[in-house]
């Protein structure tokens, strides 16, 4: 089923937009509906602040960006802009990087919000803030978000974000699973995967202190006695830059590891399809957009076995997960052996390029597309039955949630058949298992 969203007049609201210059997963998320939906006919303003240099308006692929505010004072002139149009919004995606924008406070009831949140912070405003500061965060992250959007519903990208937003916000709302999208997988090269020469193994991360990059250095100084040739490349820049470049210089890993920092999208493809592994140290996600993105170029992941990073990497299948504790070093030598074997190894790089095949940005935005418009329908983002369903209709079985269940079991009961409560994964990918998209 398909959407109709001509003429729907919606607002995306994120911290920031993909061309500023601290732009992450969270804004390419935000883009990629905004503009896909913008293309189905949809009216879009992508609503954020404004990093020195940018225009304060402008209209990209039919969405329109209004920019305003620095780091903090968006938030207050986010919300004023949202009340000045509260008569002419239908729709609001309010995007959450730690703190939500509260636009429910501007609206009409009617107005339904989905409140899109990637992981949850409570763990990190610590390590950005002094502790006054980091207790309001979780303060607002917690109690206010949950008695703001109680007539609405939050929107998560993996089973780990749902279950985080559960126990530890204390959030008992509607909440509905929209993944992120990923590249479409490369395909086989015509004459078989290329001979292993020395290790290459890569990472692709914002340099902040929740990554953890020092963990991928203790790593690699670890690892290069036994691989004299093992190279690691970080790719990535961030506020941390300076202090592991100085790092890499004092543990005389120059000629072991390299620090690319921001490099253009096809350079980045490059490094991490020579790569015979990609690594995350990062102590959490709300899912792991790299790791399906390097499972796209057929390579798999070690990471550690936390929130976000257990969704994307499937443990022995496309990658391997370290104990959160543990150094990476011991998952990462058996990674290595495990490749040295020609059918293992073919056998990962398949399944890499299978799962990632699984994520697609027009089924992101298909399945944001159906909730926010059976909501406009039904006046309200929020329901009472909190489960996502496997349901057969005609020929066809499906896995539907929200408002979208509630439609289609109002206005379709008699052809519907309900088969069962849906698995994470299958919430996850939007089908069940086994099936089709």
């Amino acid at each position: 089923m398909r959407a109709d969203l001509d003429g729907l007049r919606l607002a995306v609201v994120n911290w920031r937009d993909p061309w500023h210059p601290a732009a992450g997963g969270a804004e390419r998320y935000a883009w990629e509906l905004a503009r896909r939906l913008a293309a189905r006919g949809a009216h879009v303003r992508y609503v954020t602040c404004r990093a020195r240099g940018q225009r304060r308006r402008e209209a990209v692929e039919g969405v329109r960006f209004v920019r305003m505010g620095g780091r903090f004072t968006v938030y207050p002139l986010v919300l004023a802009w949202t009340a000045a149009r509260r008569r002419s919004l239908d729709a609001v995606i309010d995007c959450q990087n730690g703190i939500p924008f509260f636009t429910p406070w501007a609206l009409p009831r009617r107005v339904p919000v989905f409140c899109v949140v990637h992981h949850v912070h409570d763990a990190q405003f610590g390590l950005y803030f002094p502790g006054w500061l980091a207790r309001f965060g979780r303060f607002l992250e917690g109690p206010v978000s949950r008695w703001t959007y109680r007539r609405h519903a939050f929107v998560v990208v993996s089973p780990s974000t749902l279950r985080a937003v559960r126990d530890r916000l204390g959030w008992d709302g509607a909440t509905y699973v929209v993944p992120n999208g990923a590249a479409t997988p490369a395909p086989t090269p015509p004459d078989g995967l290329p001979e292993r020469g020395d290790p290459e193994l890569v990472c692709v991360t914002r340099l902040v202190p929740h990554k953890r990059t020092h963990r991928l250095l203790d790593m690699a100084e670890h690892l290069a006695a036994a691989h004299p040739g093992l190279r690691l490349h970080i790719v990535g820049d961030g506020p941390e830059l300076a202090a592991l470049t100085a790092e890499v210089a004092a543990r005389g890993l120059n000629d072991t590891v390299t620090l690319h920092g921001y490099v253009p999208e096809d350079v980045k493809a490059a490094l991490v399809a020579r790569a015979d592994l990609h690594l995350s140290a990062s102590q959490g996600e709300g899912w792991g957009l790299s790791v399906i993105e390097a499972a796209a170029h057929g390579v798999p992941t070690v990471a550690y076995d936390v929130d976000g990073l257990r969704d994307a990497v499937r443990d022995g299948v496309t990658g391997w997960l370290a104990a959160p504790d543990e150094p990476l070093a011991d998952t990462v030598e058996r990674a290595l052996k495990e490749l040295d074997d020609p059918s293992r190894r073919e056998q990962l790089v398949g399944a890499c390029r299978h799962w990632a095949g699984e994520f697609d940005w027009a089924r992101t935005t298909d399945r944001m597309a159906r909730l926010v418009t059976a909501a406009v329908r039904a006046g309200t983002a929020a329901t009472e039955d909190k489960r996502a369903l496997v349901v057969a209709q005609d020929d066809a079985v499906q896995v539907v949630e929200g408002p979208v269940r509630d439609m289609l079991l109002a206005e379709h009961g008699g052809t519907v058949r309900v088969l069962r409560t849906a698995t994470p994964l299958e919430r996850l990918l939007g089908h069940p298992e086994g099936g089709s998209p």
